[in-house]
């Protein structure tokens, strides 16, 4: 397998990045970090550009608003565990499970700028290389993650996510999330984060 990054030096996150109680916050800490998959031996990777925050009490928008079904049961436990929904039946959505046991929240990761292992993300995206990881849909096939894999944690070896020891600085627009025009009055929340001027975002800021 060639590496094109140093992978011992992406550090991952610890439990306590997760379990911060502001998950709008956590969307915008997320930004610029480093999504790793190691699925059948093959590492791939790419830096998060695109996130998206949904809240467990009082947003409309998220799965867990006023429920609590055997899908969104993962949402409910340590902040730290994969969420891996289908959308349309076709697209597998990967979240990040943040916040205490009990509280629901997560953040959608929308879109990744590859650094490592663009010969595998292609073969299992077999699409353009401006379409390899942007989109939610488009990210998790290039990682080869799917809903089987709700409930990975993400301290362990399949699915991290690290620091980004070359990260350099940013700025950060807001913008509405995309798909929920059914949250009412809530699709109108400013909860969707990109780094600005990045091409791989999946939708340029309005």
């Amino acid at each position: 397998m060639v590496f094109e990054i140093n992978t011992s030096v992406y550090e991952k996150l610890p439990r306590s990045f997760y379990q911060n109680t502001d998950v709008v916050q956590i969307a915008k800490d997320l930004l610029g970090k480093v999504l790793f998959s190691n699925i059948d031996n093959v590492l791939t990777a790419g830096k998060i550009v695109e996130t998206e925050a949904y809240c467990g009490r009082g947003d409309k928008a998220c799965h867990a608003n006023g429920k609590r079904t055997p899908r969104t049961e993962v949402m409910y436990g340590d902040g730290g565990k994969a969420y891996v929904y289908l959308c349309y039946g076709i697209h597998h959505l990967f979240n990040v499970v943040t916040n205490v046991k009990g509280q629901a929240d997560a953040v959608l990761i929308r879109a990744l700028e590859p650094i490592q292992g663009m010969d595998e993300m292609h073969e299992r995206r077999k699409f353009t290389k401006t379409k390899l990881a942007s989109g939610p849909g488009t990210l998790s096939q290039a990682l080869g993650i799917n809903v089987a894999m709700t409930g990975e944690d993400l301290l362990a070896d399949r699915i991290w996510i690290a620091d980004n020891p070359e990260l350099k600085n940013f700025n950060i627009l807001a913008d509405t999330r995309i798909g929920v025009e059914y949250a009412e009055e809530d699709a109108l929340k400013p909860w969707r984060f990109v780094i600005a001027g990045n091409k791989f975002v999946s939708k340029p800021v309005k």
